[in-house]
């Protein structure tokens, strides 16, 4: 079969005016970058803000394993079988981070026939929104320093700056360093570090936000520091909201490409689902169900991670109400989380597909926690056996949810009809009851304890005295009813990795909760979970290349 490259290269894509129009979206309120990429004006969803809103589907997954899932390929598909199917359906994704585009994940754009496009495009520096993100984050961190060189009149103790710097790119050499160095006109010399930029508090309120206004007062309560009295030092008292929101008001702005097969496709914002919130922007999202009658997204990682989030923070805060989740699992995954190991994962194996099974009931349970009825989506292998496949789709039913066989990657939407037709069906005929596990105002560890109880399973909470600490400081502050979310491994349910299936009888440990004022979340760090990550022996980037007639080589 072609490479996803080839295939993307060969899609006969539609200038993008035209796929807005099929959508309602006029001319003048799209700012093309070049033929196929452009940003939408916010005055869509300000004119279209009185109808009514389609149907939103979210797309999550299994904790992933090296064996692969196929998440954001499913999201693709099953948009472009909604409309294979006869239905108007818009696809909705987070952009791509350069760090694991060229460390070992690879990019985020599907996969086969199930893709957006221009994926080289979409994978690489897109429309530049996380670009203006590193840009603001870093000219807030440098703001904050000069103020610290012209004389710290807000009385900031060094120790105490929580802001770092960011950077989109994997390099663990970055993650703590010392600034200022070189005498005094060189700054206060302090320690500093980098994380990754779609770590960035910036990007999740990008995300969250609403409007420009509600994206400038966000950006404005950001903590960057504490004084030596210990009162949070926010962005707007080094009069930065102004600049940060200049930087990002092209970057709010909606992007619209389309599929391989002109299925329209809003791509936005890129939070990390391990170590952030994980879930495409808020704006996109609302103006997607305005324009369609079928609006399918994706939360990173597992139901424990992305789909919690998106759950528990996303939907609390825009005020939406999903109507059905898609699970995305493989037989091969699956036997993975059973115990075999990758070269052995062709071979029919119904005893470590029983015992991998716990783990895909475990994120059926965990998405009707919430209300929200299920439908499983198996992408099938070429060595699927049918004995492993219609295990699978018993052991779904007992568990309340169909599963139903997703070949889009090989046929694109055609392959994704089946999946499309269930989708509908179960939207129909079970109404979803939507709502979130926990209340803002609980405290923090009853939070951390229902998430942890609930979600993963787990027997509760281990809080390190560095933890105990913040806890009680945050509320001192007043700062402490507030959403969390949790910077965990992706794969397992557990703080680690190693655990794989549905551990049970453990405890997961927060080690730090860091104060996100801005995004209006608290963020818990679990275990030894990286804000910038590092390279692999043999990073993705070593093999791709570029020829002298423009044919891109291993990009994925």
């Amino acid at each position: 079969m072609k490479t996803d490259v080839q295939i993307a290269q060969e899609a006969k894509m539609l200038p993008i005016e035209e796929v807005a129009k099929k959508l309602g979206i006029e001319r003048n309120e799209l700012e093309l970058y070049g033929d196929y990429k452009a940003k939408v004006s916010l005055d869509v969803f300000k004119r279209l803000e009185n109808n009514p809103d389609g149907k939103l589907i979210l797309v999550t997954a299994i904790n992933p394993t090296p064996a692969g899932e196929g998440k954001t390929t499913t999201n693709i598909g099953l948009s472009m079988g909604l409309n294979k199917i006869g239905e108007k359906a818009i696809t909705t994704l987070r952009e791509p981070s350069l760090g694991p585009c060229f460390g070992v994940k690879g990019g985020a754009a599907g996969g086969g026939y199930a893709q957006v496009v221009p994926m080289e495009d979409i994978n690489l520096h897109f429309t530049g929104d996380i670009h203006a993100i590193t840009t603001a984050h870093n000219l807030l961190a440098a703001l904050l320093d000069n103020h610290l060189h012209q004389g710290n009149k807000l009385n900031i103790d060094p120790r105490k700056i929580v802001w770092k710097r960011v950077l989109d790119m994997n390099d663990r050499a970055l993650r703590n360093i010392v600034v200022g160095l070189g005498g005094k006109g060189n700054g206060v010399p302090r320690e500093d570090g980098f994380d990754i930029s779609v770590a960035s508090e910036i990007m999740a309120i990008l995300c969250l936000a609403t409007s420009l206004e509600d994206l400038k007062e966000r950006l404005g309560n950001m903590i960057v520091a504490y004084t030596y009295d210990d009162e949070p030092v926010r962005a707007k008292d080094l009069n930065a909201t102004g600049a940060l929101t200049l930087l990002l008001k092209d970057a709010i702005k909606p992007n619209l490409v389309q599929t391989v097969e002109n299925t329209p496709a809003f791509i936005h914002g890129g939070p990390f689902a391990n170590i952030a919130h994980g879930c495409n922007s808020v704006m996109a999202t609302k103006m997607a169900l305005k324009l369609a009658d079928y609006v399918v997204t994706e939360a990173g990682f597992g139901a424990d991670l992305g789909a919690e989030k998106f759950f528990n923070i996303k939907c609390r805060f825009a005020g939406l109400k999903p109507d059905c989740a898609v699970v995305v699992a493989t037989v091969r995954a699956l036997k993975n989380h059973g115990g075999v190991e990758k070269d052995k994962l062709n071979e029919e194996n119904l005893e470590a597909l029983e015992k991998g099974f716990r783990n895909l009931e475990k994120h059926i349970e965990n998405v009707q926690k919430f209300g929200v009825p299920v439908v499983v989506a198996i992408n099938r292998f070429p060595t699927d056996t049918e004995k492993e496949l219609n295990f699978l789709f018993e052991k779904c039913k007992e568990n309340g949810a169909e599963a139903v066989i997703s070949e889009v990657w090989a046929k694109g939407g055609e392959g994704g009809k089946e999946l499309a037709n269930k989708v509908v069906e179960t939207i129909e005929n079970k109404p979803s009851e939507f709502k979130p596990l926990y209340d803002e105002n609980d405290s923090i560890k009853e939070k951390l304890q229902k998430i942890v109880k609930e979600v993963y399973g787990g027997n509760g909470v281990v809080f390190t005295k560095k933890c105990e600490k913040q806890i009680k400081e945050i509320e001192k502050l007043g700062l402490d009813k507030m959403p969390i979310c949790m910077a965990k491994t992706q794969y397992s349910l557990s703080d680690d990795p190693t655990l794989k299936g549905r551990p049970k009888d453990f405890k997961v440990t927060v080690r730090e909760v860091r104060v996100s004022a801005g995004a209006k979340f608290l963020v818990a760090l679990t275990g030894d979970i990286m804000t910038m990550p590092g390279l692999p022996k043999v990073p993705a980037a070593n093999n791709m290349d570029i020829s002298s007639d423009g044919e891109i080589t291993g990009l994925f």
